[in-house]
């Protein structure tokens, strides 16, 4: 299937924004997390930061393609093996979705750290991020092999985000600004829940009708493309160099 140049620079601008947005952020551990987007139009190749760079230092150019055989066939630099192993597979196991973001943000990172943790019904975002949220119970050290990388695919099910025991959060969606959104989204409402237990006092949990029981793609609820439009024209503005 041939590739337009026009969507894969489009692609590169957007994932490279959302690198510079979740560094500002304070989303990213260090040089180590990763986000990757299939190449639009193809079924196995993907668009990954290489090994080594701090988001801050991600442009569209510097991204690497790679295939799902883990091989770099343009650009300079290395896929680290652990991103391989998540994206790799998550890719394989759910074509839906097209762009897999890792990170790990302060308060789901927290989340995942707490015994029990998880993203109670009490936030008006909640009733949305409520029944899309898988949460992987198991920690068995950096995600090394096939295998660690299958479980993980496995546990993320037909959710969009996995809560990674001990570990940080993945979210995946069929565009870009969709899982940017919805990490931003899940992100916020877990700073709430975890400021509000902070105060000792007990969360006051919605009525479990009130659930949105909603699964499908989440552009359809959220104005994602708008939000991410929004982060671009700042950065035209202040980090012009993202899109270069």
């Amino acid at each position: 299937m041939t590739v337009s140049a026009e969507d894969e620079w489009q692609a590169r601008c957007d994932l490279a924004a959302v690198f510079r947005v979740l560094a500002r952020l304070g989303m990213n551990e260090q040089i180590a997390n990763h986000n990757s987007v299939m190449l639009p139009g193809s079924r196995d190749l993907f668009l990954i930061n290489p090994r080594g760079l701090h988001f801050r230092e991600i442009t569209a150019s510097k991204l690497i393609l790679c295939d799902l055989e883990g091989r770099v066939l343009k650009g300079a630099g290395e896929l680290r093996k652990v991103a391989f192993h998540i994206h790799a597979k998550i890719h394989l196991n759910h074509p839906q979705a097209t762009c897999i973001l890792h990170v790990h943000p302060q308060y789901l990172t927290a989340l995942s750290m707490a015994k029990g943790g998880k993203l109670e019904l009490a936030h008006q975002n909640s009733l949305t991020l409520y029944d899309r949220i898988a949460y992987d119970d198991t920690h068995n050290g950096p995600v090394l092999s096939d295998d660690e990388g299958e479980r993980v695919a496995r546990v993320l099910g037909e959710r969009t985000i996995l809560l990674m025991a001990n570990h940080g959060v993945t979210v995946v969606g069929p565009s870009i600004h969709e899982a940017f959104d919805e990490l931003y989204m899940a992100e916020r409402t877990c700073m709430y829940q975890m400021t509000a237990t902070a105060a000792g006092l007990p969360l006051a949990v919605l009525r479990d009708d009130l659930r949105d029981r909603y699964t499908g793609p989440w552009g359809e609820r959220f104005d994602a493309r708008l939000h991410l439009d929004a982060w671009r024209r700042m950065l035209d503005r202040e980090e012009p160099d993202y899109a270069t």
